[in-house]
């Protein structure tokens, strides 16, 4: 293969889905403590994780005189719990030989036995977020299912679009978000804000409190992610909206040749296999993330002398 190949494997949905969809509900169950145990950050920053070197963290949570981390392992396939005075438990994601894979009911009873072995006892909402036909964790037993190594795939595919969203964050002045993995809907994501207010959110995300969702959309954004498939679209895929989407912006020409509106999603959408295959991908990518940001900056009004800046230089700092 071809090192750009490498770097951005294939991940055909249809072969993994039922992985992803057990994967996405025991990300769920490690989001949820994050949420409960940590002050609310403005739009849900709070409850997100990022990725590593080997999977995805929370990053430290507080705990009183100590802080504690829960981290996936897509290498080992390990998940584990870490605290600050030494102590760790880890739960195999990988079955053996002689098992089978850890139903959601089943990792989300071994977590909850974990923290509090512990002292780290925590109670979550076990309903599943943003999915509209879900069991609660402790009841789910239907979802139990582990293919190491679309996992695999799947986070260096995370690892390859966290460096090109973290490169485009760069080049902005104003409010820009982390670049952060939301479990809620399974997907990294990067948003940049105009720095003006937004329209009440109309709601109506399955499981999701309705004020979420208006905090979370409090302001006028362009947010671009990366999803690995379900629903409408059953690929995995790059994305791009405006919330809200200034008139036009359906209409607007964006780059590479391979990105389209998709109405029924109401955003643009870039295949993740036109990223893969082009001759530069993160180029490819990083024209999308432009593009698409531009036609919402400009036809918003955004006033984006204040807001932008040229993309960053590894050891140059930027000219005022």
């Amino acid at each position: 293969m071809a090192p750009a190949q490498t770097a951005w494997p294939e991940l055909p949905y249809a072969a993994w889905q039922d992985t992803a969809a057990t994967l996405q509900l025991w990300t769920q169950i490690v989001g949820k403590i994050r949420l409960a145990r940590t002050p609310w950050l403005n739009h849900s920053w709070h409850v997100t994780l990022y990725v590593t070197a080997r999977g995805l963290t929370t990053a430290p949570i507080p705990d009183g005189a100590r802080t504690f981390q829960i981290d996936f392992d897509f290498i080992d396939h390990i998940l584990w719990l870490r605290t600050s005075d030494g102590h760790f438990r880890q739960l195999m994601l990988k079955p053996n030989s002689s098992s089978k894979s850890l139903s959601v009911a089943e990792f989300y009873a071994d977590m909850m036995v974990a923290l509090g072995e512990l002292g780290l006892a925590t109670r979550i909402d076990t309903m599943p977020c943003e999915i509209a036909e879900c069991e609660p964790f402790e009841r789910d037993t239907v979802h139990a299912s582990y293919d190491a190594d679309a996992v695999n795939r799947f986070w260096r595919v995370l690892i390859k679009a966290n460096e090109v969203f973290a490169h485009f964050r760069t080049g902005f002045l104003g409010k820009a978000s982390p670049v952060h993995f939301f479990w809620g809907s399974f997907d990294l994501a990067v948003t940049r804000f105009s720095g003006r207010s937004a329209p009440p959110h109309p709601g109506g995300v399955p499981h999701l409190p309705d004020a979420v969702a208006q905090e979370a959309y409090s302001h006028e954004v362009s947010s671009a992610g990366f999803w690995p498939g379900g629903g409408p679209i059953d690929y995995p895929a790059f994305y791009s909206y405006a919330y809200p989407a200034p008139e036009g912006f359906a209409a607007a020409r964006v780059r590479p040749g391979a990105a389209f509106f998709s109405k029924e999603l109401g955003e643009f959408i870039l295949p993740y296999d036109a990223v893969r295959t082009a001759s530069d991908p993160d180029a490819a990518l990083m024209e999308f993330l432009i593009s698409t940001y531009e036609a919402a900056a400009e036809l918003g009004k955004w006033d984006r002398k204040a807001l932008e800046c040229g993309l960053g230089e590894v050891g140059k700092c930027r000219v005022v």
